[in-house]
């Protein structure tokens, strides 16, 4: 097996090449210029489109692209029939060795660990685009640990691009089935002690004036899923004034041996601030810079650990008022 080969299937999460959407795909692009303009990203490396392409070549492609054909974007029916075709597909697919030795290597190279723990995260080249949001529309696992637990999220992570809702959504909008490939991204997982998303706008009035963070204890995933009420923290812009609004928060996302669960959260913790005003002002900081690297209001989603900030990905937000 060549180097090249094998760099066609994989790239460092900072390679130059990342930052191309035809290649990682929208988060994984997104990554790649964080990275380069120095912000706290965790490690990790890509696994580019070329991958994904590669592994379903010849007859895999054919019994997606027969499946996608009779998808009609007004009936969710179709939808549904030919997900669970297309999920028959990948259920038997049986990932080409030279793949899955890239993908090795990739994860040997973020070893401090026998096996460390990461995060697998699915990156469209349809998703984050403008006018159209796809967040969400594809899937993510997380604490996965092990060559062969790595492997069954990527094939996990391509089948995502194929269920009822993606297809659905990419047919209303007029999306071809073989324009849209998928890149993964593979980070070391942050262990989060708290963690949720920020806006650099007010999603609701379109104010510049504040960042809006919404922050909850343990993995982002019980933010993100809407399984519990985060609490709130606005930051002014100029000064750094905090206003914040504490939620009792039920329950947190939690890491287990073989992935993660939805805990209780500790009665002591129940009630308390998930950030201090002081960590809420270091990352509508970090919020900014994200802005002012891409020139547009940002939704960041976000994690701290020992009080150290980590940025997880960072989109351009959609559909909020006064966007520019």
């Amino acid at each position: 097996m060549s180097t090249d080969v094998t760099h066609s299937f994989t790239l460092p999460l900072d390679d130059p090449a990342a930052v191309d959407l035809a290649v990682t795909g929208g988060k994984g692009s997104s990554l790649a210029r964080l990275v380069a303009a120095g912000l706290p990203v965790p490690d990790g490396f890509h696994v580019t489109t070329d991958a994904y392409r590669s592994a379903v070549a010849g007859a895999p492609q054919q019994a997606i692209l027969a499946a996608a054909q009779d998808v009609d974007p007004g009936r969710p029916e179709t939808h549904e029939a030919a997900a669970a075709r297309i999920a028959e597909v990948f259920a038997a697919l049986e990932i080409p060795e030279p793949l899955a030795d890239a993908v090795g290597a990739g994860y040997t190279s973020l070893r401090a660990a026998a096996e460390p723990a990461v995060a697998v995260r699915s990156s469209a080249t349809a998703e984050d685009l403008p006018g159209m949001s796809f967040a969400g529309q594809q899937d993510s696992f997380l604490n996965i640990q092990g060559e062969d637990a790595l492997l069954r999220a990527v094939r996990d992570c391509w089948a995502s691009l194929w269920t009822a809702r993606a297809i659905g959504y990419r047919a209303r909008r007029g999306i071809p089935a073989d324009d849209v490939t998928l890149a993964v991204v593979v980070q070391r997982l942050v262990d989060a002690d708290a963690a949720g998303v920020l806006f650099t706008v007010d999603p609701m009035t379109g104010s510049r004036d504040r960042v809006l963070i919404n922050a909850a204890w343990g993995l982002g995933e019980a933010v993100v899923g809407g399984r519990v009420t985060p609490d709130t923290f606005y930051v002014d812009r100029v000064g750094g004034a905090v206003e914040r609004a504490v939620s009792t928060k039920d329950v947190r996302t939690v890491r287990t041996a073989g992935g993660t669960r939805t805990d209780p959260v500790p009665a002591a913790l129940r009630d308390r601030p998930s950030l201090t005003d002081e960590q809420a002002v270091r990352l509508a900081a970090l919020g900014v810079r994200i802005e002012e690297l891409y020139g547009v209001a940002m939704d960041v989603e976000w994690a701290l650990r020992d009080g150290a900030p980590a940025v997880l990905q960072a989109r351009p937000v959609t559909g909020a008022p006064g966007r520019a």
